[in-house]
């Protein structure tokens, strides 16, 4: 049921998995996106998340490692620093990764760990460049990005504010959601201050750093909440300027929300094209039901949003890889289009699959786990709405 038309990502359907191509790809990312698929389906697959459940550790199957041998955490980061793309834009890259990610329901924070990385590059001081983001390359080292609030302010400095002090910063407040916080060795937190935005790059389990591990609705990830009870962090902690990070954190949310959406992307592929076998290959009443009009209609209309996500999240990728003045607005356009329209999506799919979708032993039901949960990441729907009007003066 897909559409015909040139597509960013057009789906191609084998029995029991899902592949995307972009029609644009070059020799080398189509080689890159292949590679990675394949790793994926030797070191992660689709049983070995559902065997593992949220707190089946990538880390003891030397999975991190290997998926920095291949590139995943350096394409954000400039080649003087170790990084580098396959095509130079490396926004739209690492989106070719998180949508294979999407579709395999892959662990680790593969977003927060890249957004680390660009922060490092961006803002970090040499002693950061030379020792920690080295090790995040490589996969020695996992980090991830405290950013949401314990609140429904979506902004990423709400939550935790930072004040000055004789040994460094005084950081008060907390953090949520932020994946496997009580498994990486890094944590940057953006939080708010009398002088702007600011962030910290943190040792996991510093003193005054309390890590709570979240129960949650996505069986295939964990996440956690930071509590900051008045933690002295040194002044080595800080990345960038005191009060000047406003810049860098923006460039971080575009990054993480096209990121994110490309995730959904391939998760919503999968889910939509293992309902369009199903309805190929069920029959009822001496038919498939996907012969039956109202099926048809609902695939139909389910095709057409998956497409429009598709477009919207590679016009976000594009927009942020060459850094538009608009990239902001795009991002955030395609991170609430793309969260509405993926909770529907897994809905839909549960229309076509009947009875058979709710079971605990199909699939389906870890797909909308994990496409809702990435619809509340790094600002839900409604808070990009807002964003957008606030873009728009409004």
């Amino acid at each position: 049921m897909a559409a015909e038309w040139p597509a960013p990502w057009v789906p191609t359907t084998e029995r029991g998995r899902s592949r995307t191509v972009d029609l644009d790809l070059t020799s080398d990312q189509e080689l890159f996106v292949e590679t990675s698929n394949r790793f994926i389906e030797s070191s992660y697959p689709l049983s070995k998340v559902r065997a593992n459940g949220p707190d089946g550790g990538d880390e003891a199957t030397g999975y991190r490692s290997q998926a920095a041998e291949l590139g995943w955490f350096s394409m954000l980061v400039p080649e003087e620093l170790g990084g580098g793309s396959i095509s130079g834009d490396g926004v739209f890259d690492a989106a070719l990764i998180a949508q294979a990610r999407g579709a395999a329901l892959q662990p680790g924070p593969f977003v927060g760990t890249n957004v680390v990385a660009c922060a490092l590059s961006i803002d970090g001081d040499e002693e950061q460049k030379a020792e920690v983001l080295p090790a995040v390359l490589s996969g020695q080292a996992a980090a991830t990005w405290a950013v949401t609030g314990a609140s429904a302010d979506g902004s990423p400095t709400a939550g935790v504010t930072a004040r000055r002090c004789d040994s460094g910063f005084v950081l008060s407040g907390v953090k949520t959601v932020v994946q496997d916080a009580h498994r990486v060795d890094w944590i940057l937190v953006s939080a708010a201050s009398d002088q702007g935005p600011s962030q910290f790059l943190l040792p996991a389990g510093g003193a005054g750093v309390e890590v709570k591990v979240l129960e949650g609705l996505d069986l295939t990830r964990r996440f956690g909440q930071v509590l900051f009870n008045d933690a002295q962090v040194p002044a080595a902690a800080l990345v960038g300027a005191f009060g000047q990070a406003g810049p860098t954190i923006e460039r971080q949310l575009q990054i993480a929300c096209v990121l994110t959406a490309a995730e959904s992307i391939g998760a919503m592929d999968h889910d939509f094209n293992m309902a369009l076998q199903y309805s190929k290959d069920r029959i009822a009443f001496g038919r498939p039901i996907g012969s039956f009009q109202s099926i048809k209609h609902l695939l139909a209309d389910t095709s057409l949003r998956l497409e429009m996500s598709k477009a919207i999240v590679t016009a976000a990728a594009r927009a942020v890889g060459r850094g538009d003045d608009d990239a902001g607005e795009v991002a955030s356009m395609a991170k609430a289009f793309v969260g509405d329209a993926a909770v529907e999506l897994a809905q839909n799919c549960f229309q076509s699959f009947g009875g058979i979708g709710y079971t605990w032993e199909h699939d389906q039901h870890l797909y909308l786990r994990r496409l809702t949960t990435d619809a509340a990441l790094y600002g839900d729907p409604a808070w990009h709405r807002e964003r957008l009007c606030r873009f728009q003066g409004l």
